[in-house]
């Protein structure tokens, strides 16, 4: 499988109709895979360059948080660098919200929110400094992903975009990893899929500067991840 074409096959988790003891089952597998497999590590760098940029940095937006297992890895960093930030948080399950707000109950620096993205008060917006996300952008479409950006680019915040890279070896080590370690029929699915609907290097500039920014940088970081910095 050459994978030349990303993918637009839904996955699993896309569905509104998950049972809860299901997705809770994923959400746990997810924050191994991202732990074992470095996917923290990306959003990590990404947001240590940010924060080297010297640009004031306070508010935080995680779009698609999920278990929020990112909010809380990237609290522990801000707490080590002293930063001092706030986490919003949105996700449209309300499963989802659940689960974060007990796996986050010890954070004070946040509050998650359940609903679309595109319905965050322009109050809140005015104060939000980075939009991150993690794992999301392969969920939408092309068009969805500038749309995000715009918004992104609209409301004068940076986005941090941690994403898959669409490789063959990529895909054949989570497909076989997940069928000998997973017990969640999500994770089966879903991750090899999730590689498949994943990006290149140059689609993913292609979309950022589709949305209108010229400042902007797309790294590789292990394990066939990309690390997307975008600002005004």
């Amino acid at each position: 499988m050459l994978l030349r074409n990303r993918s637009y096959d839904k996955e699993y988790l896309d569905n509104d109709s998950i049972a809860t003891k299901d997705l809770y089952r994923n959400l746990e597998e997810l924050d191994i895979i991202n732990r074992r497999l470095g996917g923290y590590n990306a959003s990590l760098k990404g947001m240590a360059t940010i924060l080297n940029a010297r640009k004031p940095v306070r508010n935080i937006l995680d779009i698609g948080f999920g278990g929020g297992d990112s909010i809380k890895q990237l609290s522990k960093f801000s707490d080590k660098k002293n930063a001092n930030l706030f986490f919003y948080g949105v996700d449209l399950k309300d499963d989802c919200v659940r689960y974060a707000e007990n796996n986050l109950n010890t954070l004070h620096n946040k509050q998650l929110i359940c609903d679309d993205y595109r319905n965050i008060s322009d109050e809140l917006l005015q104060q939000i400094d980075v939009i991150h996300c993690s794992l999301f952008l392969h969920h939408l479409t092309d068009e969805e992903i500038i749309s995000l950006f715009k918004f992104g680019r609209s409301h004068h915040c940076i986005i941090l975009a941690n994403d898959l890279h669409r490789n063959w070896f990529a895909y054949y080590s989570i497909k076989w990893l997940t069928a000998l370690f997973s017990k969640s029929y999500l994770v089966k699915n879903d991750a090899p899929l999730s590689v498949r609907r994943g990006f290149k290097k140059s689609e993913l500039v292609s979309l950022i500067e589709q949305a209108g920014y010229k400042n902007y940088s797309v790294k590789w970081s292990w394990a066939f991840r990309y690390i997307l910095i975008a600002n005004e």
